[in-house]
């Protein structure tokens, strides 16, 4: 199995068990406070409009709907039912007024279809490392493509060192592998891709929950 997220049923059995922030990797909290301190980091500001790629059933959308203006959130996931029971959850009656639930798009192939063009920002927080890497660079194409007022996009991914074969063990314990998740992908691999989807990539130093490195894009 090249991804959990991509097994039949895997979201249909996790949300009949109660278990929706589980399924986005648990560390609620702390995870979601990062992704907001990296984006207010990167000059995220209220009236810019975000896109939370990947956005599960909304770690990052509870506190960015709150801070963003109201409306200038937008939330994309592999799972419909995901996102719908996080918007039900997860926010409070006001933080609902300010997420209209057509702004949370089923979208399993990166395609960003139904979701506007003028977003600011992106991020893409801990999707990648559950995924092959030959699915990174057409989802930045697509980003790319799609997103034609984007300032920034921010995503994570494991890294190994140049060269390095076999498994291996993160700054913060988790051990990942070059062909089944979580995966790692060499800086160099991940630049190329970035670069061919029409970005400029710099990496930032914060030190995120897993030991994932964060990779900032700005179109060219």
């Amino acid at each position: 199995m090249s991804s959990p997220y991509l097994k039949p049923g895997f979201y249909d059995q996790a949300l009949e068990k109660g278990k929706h922030r589980d399924i986005v990797g648990g560390r609620w909290d702390e995870t979601g406070f990062v992704q907001m301190a990296a984006l207010i980091d990167e000059g995220l500001e209220p009236e810019h409009r975000l896109l939370d790629i990947g956005c599960g059933c909304l770690r990052l959308g509870h506190l960015a709907v709150n801070w963003l203006d109201s409306g200038h959130y937008w939330g994309t996931d592999a799972s419909g039912p995901l996102m719908q029971r996080g918007w039900e959850v997860e926010l409070s009656p006001a933080a609902q007024a300010r997420l209209p639930r057509e702004q949370l798009v089923e979208d399993a192939s990166f395609s960003y279809a139904g979701v506007p063009q003028d977003i600011d920002y992106a991020i893409a927080f801990g999707v990648f490392a559950h995924l092959p890497a030959e699915m990174l660079r057409p989802a930045l194409i697509s980003a790319r493509k799609h997103l034609t007022s984007l300032q920034k996009l921010l995503f994570t991914v494991f890294i190994a060192p140049e060269g390095h074969a076999g498994a291996y063990r993160q700054k913060d314990g988790v051990v990942t592998h070059p062909h089944r998740p979580p995966y790692h992908r060499y800086r160099a691999d991940v630049e190329a891709d970035a670069e061919a989807a029409g970005f400029a990539v710099s990496w930032r130093t914060r030190v995120l929950p897993r030991g994932q490195d964060l990779c900032v894009l700005e179109p060219i």
